[in-house]
């Protein structure tokens, strides 16, 4: 009896601790999710999501057309699309975001590939090598909920970059936060415990 009271009093404040984290992490996400891009950033980087064959997913089809909207207003801009190429992708999400522009009429001129990279760290890091030298302000396009960790990691690696947001589609919001609770987890293991 008093085991079955101690673990029930165990369990009652773990429950508690992961919704305190929970709100804790929903609460840095919201903070960048609904922010300002200023205009007439230097350059954007754009982080590549899953293409199915050729065809970018919603949510990265997401991120695409936030980045031609910007790009199209801001005509001095240029643009680092980045991802490899994951499993049932035929192409490199990079391509694929040079694609999308093409078709959305940005010139390829204004468009620099970053084809090697398989996680947001690596994103940032190969992006990086891209910008030009006379580059001083960006931005990262990506999803709303993932804008706060994008922003964290490129901070991290000694870009002062801003976020510009995309919206996420609904169909993809529970499996989208979901994923991105574990993977802000795991970049604070990184940054305070691992490192």
């Amino acid at each position: 009896m008093r085991n079955k009271k101690m673990m029930n009093s165990i369990t009652g404040i773990l429950v508690i601790f992961g919704l305190v984290y929970a709100g804790f992490l929903q609460f840095k996400i919201s903070q960048y999710s609904h922010v300002e891009a200023p205009n007439n950033a230097d350059y954007i980087i754009v982080l590549g999501a899953r293409v199915k064959g050729t065809v970018p997913s919603l949510a990265f089809a997401s991120r695409i057309n936030a980045a031609a909207k910007y790009v199209k207003e801001n005509e001095n801009t240029i643009v680092i699309a980045s991802g490899g190429k994951g499993s049932g992708e035929d192409i490199s999400e990079a391509e694929c975001i040079k694609r999308e522009l093409v078709r959305q009429g940005i010139n390829e001129s204004r468009i620099i590939l970053e084809d090697r990279s398989t996680d947001t760290y690596e994103n940032i890091d190969f992006s990086k090598k891209l910008i030009p030298g006379d580059a001083t302000s960006g931005l990262v396009v990506t999803n709303n909920f993932h804008l706060y960790r994008a922003i964290s990691i490129a901070r991290d690696h000694g870009l002062d970059v801003q976020g510009l947001p995309a919206k996420t589609p609904w169909k993809a919001v529970l499996k989208s936060y979901t994923r991105e609770y574990l993977a802000i987890t795991k970049f604070y293991l990184k940054r305070y415990i691992l490192d």
